[in-house]
């Protein structure tokens, strides 16, 4: 049994090492976490944490939980500020601040934010949280946002997207795009939102 596992292994192993060697050059991706499941913002303040643990500057704009005392805000801006800008310039979910024209206006100052984060090549990642809600109602602009990405965006820098229902242009333009699927969530258990688990 050993040695039949240990051949196979070998031989996957010769096939990675293959593919590989095909692989060559850095390159600044632009990643997006869409879908109704959890773990979008968490997979992009997971990065935010390599980044930091590299000493790659980095920074974050949330557009929407600005409101929130989360603990990745707490840990980073206590822990890690000169590694990592954090950026909250939204005001809470669009449900809450029912007034659609300052939700527009709060988008815009974190889209201006987030542009000149980008711009900066000294900032190896730029996690926009939740810059897809922005998007879904129409705060922002896609093509605006597709056409600064393409242009403006350094070569070595990356940018990661996250919030539900991305737009089809961005899916089709990101380098990585996973879709987090909901199978079960708590809160439809009626628990409420856990620290440590959700913020």
């Amino acid at each position: 049994m050993n040695a039949r596992h240990s051949k196979k292994m070998a031989k996957i192993k010769t096939a990675r090492d293959k593919m590989m060697a095909g692989k060559e050059g850095d390159k600044g991706l632009l990643i997006v976490h869409t879908g109704a499941g959890k773990g979008k913002s968490s997979s992009g303040f997971g990065m935010i944490l390599r980044c930091i643990a590299h000493e790659m500057p980095c920074a974050v704009v949330q557009f929407i939980k600005g409101g929130w005392d989360t603990g990745e805000r707490r840990i980073i801006e206590t822990h890690f500020s000169e590694l990592c800008e954090f950026h909250a310039m939204g005001e809470g979910f669009t449900w809450e601040t029912q007034d659609r024209e300052r939700d527009v206006a709060m988008a815009a100052k974190g889209w201006e934010k987030a542009k000149e984060l980008i711009r900066n090549p000294h900032n190896r990642l730029v996690l926009l949280d939740e810059i897809n809600i922005a998007l879904r109602y129409d705060y922002l602009d896609i093509a605006e946002v597709m056409a600064f990405l393409a242009s403006e965006k350094p070569p070595l820098t990356h940018v990661v997207m996250t919030g539900r229902n991305a737009k089809p242009e961005l899916i089709e333009a990101a380098d990585l795009v996973t879709e987090m699927t909901l199978i079960k969530h708590p809160f439809r258990s009626g628990i409420k939102a856990q620290p440590g688990v959700e913020f």
